[in-house]
């Protein structure tokens, strides 16, 4: 192997795990320079300027009700501009992972603009309610679909994810991403595609996982979430996130990409109400989950999804775990459609409408092929 590649693998190495944009507004001279400098050290940067396209979108949204030819946006873009040079307004994004600099609006025309088809099944004021939610995923395989959903409506202000995992090629059948991202640990590649699609949006990572040590933390630093997202395959912190979540008046969604079983516990609403459903021993602690073995564990489980009310397939595929395969499958269809079924009640949940504790399903199959 030759020096020149062993040179670019250790960089490559080095860079696997940025996921901090920076921004930089040129009416600032300092921050001006400090792009200028960028740039010029770093000739690999690609530079995306695409503003004026930015602006003249954001003409015809403040103007709904006329039909502007483009002379007339051309002439309102100028008098929005004033005397800021259209390089110098709104704000530029360095992305170090990709190595590219994009020219967009800043924070506020920016958010107005990219929600605006959202409008009116979101509204301006419900979207002003939303921005104010944390909402937390622990477990970045389906919540991966979970947290990109999330973010592309902007039903949150902060998310907060969690994982101690590196992407898997295996993981590529269900999570959306590029075989370049092989090994980098999946907070990263999250954090890193939010942020090409909303900078502004607030992302904390939690890098190892969950565990007793930093559950409290994950649920109340920096403010206490207004949503829990269960998507992790540990059992001991499935039932430790719960009763964390329940002690702190927080409620609970988890979607399992079988027959689209979504659970919701609204332990704000019902502060005494038994975790999963009843379905668990109200005393089971985390570290005894921990030291089940065999069939005292896929008893739990069982208490948890009830394996009956599985479909026939995934039935069929729990016996041939350790046999033919390594685990249990999931499908990219279904983990999609869990992420889409997360969000809405998120959704619903953040505007405080009424969605009921409960377990609930989306079930393709039955719809589409009931009769066959």
């Amino acid at each position: 192997m030759n020096n020149v590649l062993v040179d670019a693998i250790a960089t490559s190495q080095q860079q696997s795990s940025e996921r901090e944009v920076r921004f930089f507004r040129l009416q600032d001279p300092a921050q001006l320079e400090a792009l200028t400098q960028l740039i010029t050290q770093q000739p690999g940067i690609r530079v995306f300027d695409e503003i004026q396209p930015q602006l003249a979108e954001l003409i015809r949204l403040q103007h709904p009700a006329e039909r502007l030819s483009e002379t007339a946006i051309a002439e309102k873009v100028a008098a929005h501009l004033g005397n800021t040079p259209p390089a110098a307004y709104g704000v530029w994004v360095y992305y170090p992972w990709s190595g590219r600099v994009v020219h967009i609006l800043d924070e506020a025309e920016f958010v107005l603009l990219r929600t605006s088809r959202n409008q009116h099944k979101i509204t301006e004021a419900e979207r002003k309610v939303l921005q104010t939610k944390k909402i937390g995923v622990i477990g970045l395989s389906v919540g991966q679909s979970v947290a990109l959903a999330l973010a592309i409506e902007r039903l949150c202000g902060e998310l907060r994810i969690a994982d101690f995992d590196k992407l898997d090629l295996s993981n590529m059948n269900r999570i959306r991403t590029g075989v370049h991202h092989v090994g980098i640990l999946k907070t990263v590649l999250v954090a890193r595609e939010i942020a090409e699609i909303d900078p502004f949006l607030q992302v904390r990572c939690y890098d190892n996982g969950i565990s007793e040590d930093n559950i409290d933390a994950f649920l109340t630093e920096g403010g206490r979430l207004d949503i829990l997202v269960e998507e992790c395959d540990g059992l001991d912190i499935k039932v430790l996130a719960r009763q964390r979540a329940r002690a702190m008046h927080i409620p609970v969604v988890m979607d399992t990409s079988d027959r689209g079983m979504v659970d919701v516990e609204r332990f704000d609403l019902q502060h005494d109400l038994p975790i999963l459903h009843g379905r668990i021993p109200e005393d089971i602690t985390a570290a005894r989950i921990r030291n089940m073995q065999g069939p005292e564990r896929m008893q739990l489980v069982d208490r948890i999804v009830n394996f009956n009310a599985m479909s026939t397939k995934m039935q069929a595929s729990l016996a041939e775990i350790g046999k033919t395969i390594t685990t249990w499958p999931q499908l990219a269809s279904a983990v999609m459609l869990g992420g889409a079924a997360i969000a809405h009640v998120c959704r619903e949940v953040g505007l405080n409408r009424e969605i009921a504790s409960g377990r609930y399903y989306v079930d393709l199959e039955q719809i589409f092929n009931h009769d066959k």
